[in-house]
């Protein structure tokens, strides 16, 4: 068995190594995540000395107060700092950019939940440590051990290298954790513009029995829709809506995909809410496809998955689907997830991958 010590390479957190420190902080970027970083370091009075962003994207403009610099301009300002970066990436050129930039500076990329209000602090991971050795121990492979363990280190610390050294492919998970066949019944929940369609379309050489799909963004939808039709898919059914745990309406935030929201009520500012916030379905697998025979289902839902788990348990519990889910939307996915598919059936073999991306997005959970 696996306990506290062994799964922690890190005693500080970046918050604390960010409040204790004497040299200037500077962010690295602008938009949402950064929005949310500046939030928790004005929290934890951690002071803020510059912002600069990549040569292309400075024009004289500010953000947050601070008029948006370059590096060389951070440079001669001064001697030693460090780089907070506060935005997610996961092309090559970028990445390879950035890896190069922390090995001359002193560089972190802290974690904030893409949903929730839980932060990955020391003390998050102590309070939930038993959680914590419960899924290690559960992990099928020595990859997802290591997965688990890097990720949580570099959810605590905000250092590269520990993506870096848990980073795989996904063919890998594909080929060796998912082996799919030609007789694939497809639950796609939170399929955006059909990426993940044609993801599986790819691995299963474009054989199998149907294809299900799910999206509340309307012109989202008009786009998976298309995508359909372009890859010539005749045995299919589509949702425009959300999945959840149960038929209704909420109210969806659309954010281009990524960070996309559902709540139940809208925000205090009805008129301001009404330029964004839009009247969605939601309903649950069970009560959409339960009559299908299911045999993979991936769940992609921007934080509700916790929902729309609860909503596909007499699937799970009747077909025993492989199963691909995100968890890393909000601090506790990593343990709360598995526990709860775990409770659901306790058959499964569990499996955790991490792909190419910075902060920690795309770390997923294999059922099978």
């Amino acid at each position: 068995l696996y306990f506290l010590q062994d799964l922690l390479e890190e005693n500080i957190d970046v918050w604390s190594v960010l409040r204790e420190t004497k040299k200037p902080i500077v962010m690295y970027g602008m938009g949402d995540g950064a929005l949310k970083i500046k939030k928790v370091m004005d929290e934890n009075n951690i002071c803020l000395s510059a912002i600069f962003a990549s040569d292309e994207f400075v024009r004289g403009h500010s953000f947050l107060g601070y008029k948006v610099k370059k590096l060389s301009e951070i440079e001669e300002m001064f001697d030693d700092f460090i780089i907070v970066m506060a935005f997610a990436i996961h092309d090559i050129p970028t990445i390879d950019k950035i890896n190069l930039m922390s090995k001359k500076y002193q560089f972190v990329a802290p974690d904030v939940p893409v949903a929730g209000n839980n932060l990955f602090t020391i003390q998050f991971f102590k309070d939930n440590k038993y959680s914590f050795e419960k899924v290690y121990n559960m992990l099928a492979d020595d990859t997802s051990k290591f997965v688990f363990k890097s990720i949580i280190n570099f959810k605590l610390s905000g250092k590269l290298e520990y993506l870096n050294r848990c980073t795989t492919d996904i063919s890998e998970a594909y080929q060796n954790i998912l082996k799919l066949d030609k007789n694939e019944v497809y639950a796609d929940l939170g399929a955006y513009r059909g990426d993940t369609i044609k993801e599986f379309l790819h691995y299963t050489k474009g054989d199998y029995n149907k294809i299900l799909a799910m999206e509340p963004d309307i012109k989202t939808f008009k786009k998976l829709s298309q995508t359909i039709n372009d890859e010539g898919i005749n045995r299919y059914s589509l949702f425009n809506g959300a999945v959840y745990s149960k038929k209704g309406v909420m109210y969806f935030n659309s954010k281009a995909g990524r960070q996309s929201s559902l709540y139940s009520s809208l925000p205090d500012d009805i008129e301001a809410a009404s330029q964004k916030w839009k009247e969605v379905q939601i309903n649950s697998l069970d009560n959409l496809w339960f009559n299908e025979n299911i045999s993979f289902i991936n769940m992609d839902v921007e934080g509700a998955e916790k929902h729309a788990i609860q909503g596909s348990m007499r699937t799970i519990i009747k077909n025993k689907p492989k199963m691909l889910v995100s968890i890393y939307h909000r601090s506790e996915d990593m343990f709360a997830i598995p526990l709860q598919i775990y409770s659901i059936r306790k058959d499964y073999k569990f499996y955790m991958r991490h792909y190419r991306y910075i902060p920690a997005w795309d770390t997923n959970l294999y059922c099978v």
